[in-house]
């Protein structure tokens, strides 16, 4: 099975592997290829403009959270109708999980997809030095596939040119080109990392990438390089999806630009286990829709804490549901909002939900950052005791509690060192600071929807009783 395929990979974090990426997945397109966009790591912020780029969801592919054989099935079944996929690596190249071996960095997926490696290296401040960075980067690992360098950062062709004789004489590399610094193509930066693209809006950024890379790119040699990618490793395996039986549990899913990080898999997964899903907006929409089960996910409500304030009608509706024992699931910015307040950066009180007696502050320094391993140590909507999930934690505020919190989880770091309590409940309800990717124990969507569907079942009993 041959599945033209490249990854992007930096030397470091601020490389620049974001911007060629995009640039990269922009021109493919313009050029009239199907590009499938993925990105290593838990990462939400990178695929959300993958996707505004391509047209196609992004695809989340995990070393420590999925592993082998889940990364190659997402990787087959996105793929398959593509003429290209484009994966955007995380950190540097040889970084993950840990110092000391390749867990959960773009290498080891690199070597998992079989597939061939672009380096990124800001070339701004460098000549021959540049030669030494990539033959460390190409030989360090052999069985990690480094074939080319593309220099971002580079401002004249004759500073790249230096850069590409350098290279290419020392090493077997293939150069293929630069970008040049250019503000009009930089996405702003905050605290979680780059504006979402849901924020970022339908300009011509894009469009502006795309020329950049077609100007001072050799689009041809990437293309060759993505297509000398060997065989695709594992078969197509596919979600499962259960024969309807029954109504589909229906899933509200919050998504505006407070509430906009999902995996993409986790959705597909709702859905194949018998899920629909309705979107809505806390920011916008005065009612719930007719759900079974409401999923809020991740995203930046601390930015938008005075709308969703201001929303009371939609406060008051969620806060009705749960407590009339609806099933409902949240993720980080989704547990803010269901707290009594979000204080914001600048110390300002926010009301929102109160279904936790607890405050969301947002702190100026420091955060909470890290691979999660999250164990079921109650029973919950997410499973019996000893259920075990994985994850990832990334957030700035912490919970000031305002009262007593029951929590249902524990858990432990990439290394197996337990790191705290996480998953507040109460009812029907519960609500994570970490990120799950379902894809590390699917039996959760099932426990999931199974909750929604016996509590819809007793209710209509109730009802005609």
């Amino acid at each position: 099975m041959h599945r033209p395929r490249l990854v992007i990979a930096g030397t470091h974090s601020g490389a620049g592997k974001t911007t060629v990426t995009l640039a990269l997945m922009a021109a493919f397109k313009a050029r009239g290829l199907v590009v499938q966009p993925f990105k290593v790591g838990p990462d939400f912020i990178d695929p959300g403009h993958h996707q505004a780029v391509t047209g196609r969801p992004s695809r989340n592919l995990d070393g420590w959270m999925l592993g082998e054989t889940v990364n190659c099935s997402i990787v087959s079944r996105a793929s398959a109708d593509a003429d290209l996929s484009i994966i955007e690596g995380m950190m540097g190249l040889f970084d993950g999980s840990s110092a000391v071996h390749e867990q959960g960095s773009t290498a080891e997926l690199a070597k998992q997809l079989n597939a061939p490696v672009l380096l990124v290296i800001d070339g701004s401040a460098m000549a021959r030095s540049a030669a030494a960075i990539a033959s460390g980067y190409a030989t360090f690992d052999p069985a990690v596939q480094v074939r080319g360098v593309l220099f971002n950062r580079v401002r004249s062709e004759g500073h790249y040119q230096l850069l590409r004789e350098a290279v290419e004489a020392e090493t077997d590399l293939m150069v293929v080109g630069y970008l040049q610094p250019d503000t009009s193509v930089t996405i702003q930066d905050r605290h979680l990392g780059l504006r979402t693209a849901i924020e970022q809006g339908q300009d011509d950024l894009y469009d502006r990438l795309a020329r950049s890379a077609a100007n001072t790119v050799d689009l041809g040699l990437v293309e060759a390089m993505a297509r000398s990618a060997g065989e695709f490793p594992g078969g197509a395996l596919s979600i499962t999806r259960q024969v309807a039986t029954q109504q589909p549990v229906r899933v509200g899913v919050a998504y505006d630009a407070a509430f906009c990080f999902y995996y993409q898999d986790n959705l597909e997964l709702l859905e194949a286990a018998g899920a629909e899903l309705v979107k809505f907006s806390p920011l916008r929409d005065a009612k719930l829709p007719d759900a079974d089960l409401l999923y809020f996910g991740g995203g930046y409500p601390e930015l938008y804490g005075e709308i969703l304030a201001a929303n009371v009608s939609m406060r008051r509706a969620v806060q009705s549901f749960a407590r009339r024992d609806g099933v409902v699931y949240a993720e980080c910015g989704g547990l803010m909002y269901l707290t009594e307040a979000i204080r914001d950066g600048e110390g300002r009180r926010h009301e929102m939900v109160g279904l936790f007696p607890a405050d969301a502050v947002m702190r100026r320094n420091g955060m909470t950052l890290g691979y999660r391993t999250v164990a079921v140590t109650q029973p919950c909507i997410l499973g019996r005791s000893g259920t075990s999930m994985r994850g990832h934690e990334f957030h700035y505020s912490m919970l000031e509690a305002r009262g007593d919190l029951r929590y249902a989880c524990m858990l432990s770091d990439a290394a197996g060192k337990p790191v705290g309590q996480d998953g507040l409940t109460m009812g029907n309800t519960l609500a994570l600071y970490s990120h799950l990717h379902f894809g590390s124990h699917p039996v959760v969507v099932t426990d999931l929807l199974g909750t929604a569907r016996r509590l819809r079942g007793a209710q209509a009993s109730a009802t005609k009783g």
